[in-house]
């Protein structure tokens, strides 16, 4: 057993190839079909769970609108997510994210905009940062400035690879770390195969937290300490082999204490 464990070490050390180290080129930027974090306009995923004794509830809405982002002198227009998140049935926070595939597969997070939510009354926004800070009047004057985007999920994904999908300290800190594959996950909204478990730290918060992605649905569940969210229903579809399909992204967030 003992040997088993180095063996499985070791590989977590040293598979990291397929995460990209040079600068990503972006000609078809909203053309998002990575496998584990594919982007469907106008789709619908919804999640239930718990946090200790609190009854919790998310949901993500996968929007036709895009925005568009400054780097290196180019523009990349982006895909716009917004995650809402609830608890004991009251809306506690709404975020707006934003993503891009680069040319390899490779999907990008260019930051969010984060509303947290008091008795139907912003109250503070954050966590929000943002390729370039804040450049609509929409966005919170105190958004952070990131001068490059986070590595959200590479196109290719293997056991031990490591990236930071956010990486503004002390703003936002996450580094990632793919710790399962071809794995079987079952939720309220079906059985997911070959999915992936990817495990989250950050220099923010002792704790972590693991995220399941499916292909062709994205994140099917996620689970911290004495937390737990799983997928109840989903527009996004995984394909099988027989043509047949389950109904199924930074996937649902914790909301913020």
């Amino acid at each position: 057993m003992a040997t088993l464990v180095a063996g499985l070490v070791i590989s977590l050390k040293t598979a990291q190839a397929e995460v990209p180290s040079g600068p990503p080129t972006f000609s078809h930027p909203l053309n998002i079909n990575n496998p584990f974090f594919p982007f469907q306009p106008g789709g619908l995923k919804v999640y239930a769970g718990r946090a200790g004794g609190t009854k919790t509830k998310a949901i993500e809405h996968y929007l036709t609108a895009t925005r568009t982002f400054s780097l290196n002198g180019q523009n990349v227009r982006c895909r716009i997510l917004v995650e809402e998140a609830y608890e004991d049935g009251a809306l506690v926070e709404r975020s707006f994210n934003y993503f891009a595939q680069a040319d390899d597969g490779t999907v990008y997070y260019f930051g969010e905009v984060v509303n947290i939510i008091e008795d139907g009354v912003i109250v503070s926004h954050e966590g929000s940062w943002l390729v370039g800070g804040p450049t609509l009047p929409s966005d919170p004057p105190e958004t952070g400035k990131a001068l490059k985007p986070g590595l959200f999920m590479p196109a290719n994904p293997k056991l031990g690879d490591v990236f930071k999908q956010e990486d503004l300290f002390p703003i936002v800190d996450e580094t990632d770390e793919v710790v399962g594959v071809d794995l079987e996950v079952h939720v309220p909204a079906g059985k997911y195969e070959d999915a992936i478990a990817v495990k989250e730290t950050t220099l923010l918060d002792p704790g972590t937290e693991t995220k399941w992605y499916a292909p062709g649905v994205g994140v099917v569940k996620v689970q911290a300490e004495d937390e737990i969210l799983r997928l109840v229903f989903s527009t996004l579809v995984q394909p099988r082999d027989d043509d047949d399909a389950i109904r199924g992204g930074r996937g649902p967030q914790r909301p913020r204490r």
